[in-house]
């Protein structure tokens, strides 16, 4: 009793607002929450890097299962795509891990890594959401194009182990980035299970690394359940809003926002 109290006592109702704040934006622009919710942890609130990604993970990871098993029962996932990323993925993930253990959570080299390394994922979500419309466009005029299975499994694998280093070292790169790259690689395939799928792989790949941090002792179990109170209502209130919202005014300036936190993280 009196460790649940004490616990208890540990909950921050800023984390809570800076939940809700992230998980609004999260509804309203598809951005996901590792691209907003790390940098916060790390720059606002002078979070321990390891810990700000590891807590984020575990978060990510929780949070999007309720949306891999909406995109499952309504059958936008194409788990081929899912399968090849995670056969990308998860063993990269598993060795940055052991790798990030061999350096030790607390040393200042993984400090810098694992900061230095937010900061180029940012700026390539910036990237890559201001170039999301031209994406879609060169998507459109290779629908007719036909490439070899074996090139396109290949690529998709490499994706995933791209993926699975990021995320596991900053917790940002499996949204804008890995739907993206995919829009390219499977330009038949509509939007919904692109979204679907990459939602679908990034389940495991959050859980698996966030787990690691757990065992590396990289986890704020206080300030985990204190953003999921806050991130639940704040993507449930805005996904209701997001088609009032003006993509073209709100991207763009999303985009500018992560350009400048990851300028500042890695220069």
């Amino acid at each position: 009793m009196a460790s649940l109290i004490d616990f208890l006592h540990r909950l921050n109702p800023l984390f809570t607002l800076s939940g809700f704040a992230i998980g609004a934006l999260v509804g309203l622009t598809g951005v996901g929450g590792g691209s907003l919710m790390t940098p916060v942890l790390v720059l606002l609130f002078h979070v321990h890097p390891p810990t700000a990604v590891g807590t984020d993970l575990l978060y990510a990871g929780l949070t999007k299962i309720g949306g891999a098993f909406v995109h499952g029962r309504n059958e936008t996932v194409d788990w081929r795509v899912t399968r090849r990323l995670a056969m990308g993925s998860v063993p990269a993930a598993i060795i940055t891990l052991l790798a990030l253990a061999h350096f030790g959570q607390n040393g200042a080299t993984t400090n810098q890594i694992i900061t230095t390394t937010l900061g180029f994922a940012l700026i390539l979500t910036a990237i890559f959401l201001l170039a999301q419309t031209w994406v879609l466009d060169r998507a459109a005029a290779l629908k007719d194009v036909t490439v070899k299975r074996a090139r396109v499994r290949g690529f998709t694998i490499l994706l995933g182990a791209v993926l699975g280093v990021m995320v596991s070292i900053s917790s940002v790169g499996a949204g804008a980035i890995g739907v993206t790259i995919l829009w390219m690689l499977y330009p038949k395939l509509p939007t919904v299970r692109i979204v679907g799928s990459d939602i679908a792989h990034a389940v495991p790949l959050t859980l698996i690394a966030g787990v690691g941090y757990w065992w590396l002792g990289s986890i704020d179990w206080a300030m985990l359940v204190s953003l999921l109170f806050g991130s639940i209502p704040g993507i449930s209130i805005a996904s209701h809003f997001s088609a009032r919202v003006p993509d073209r005014v709100l991207r763009p300036l999303l985009a500018c926002t992560l350009l400048l936190v990851g300028g500042r993280l890695v220069f």
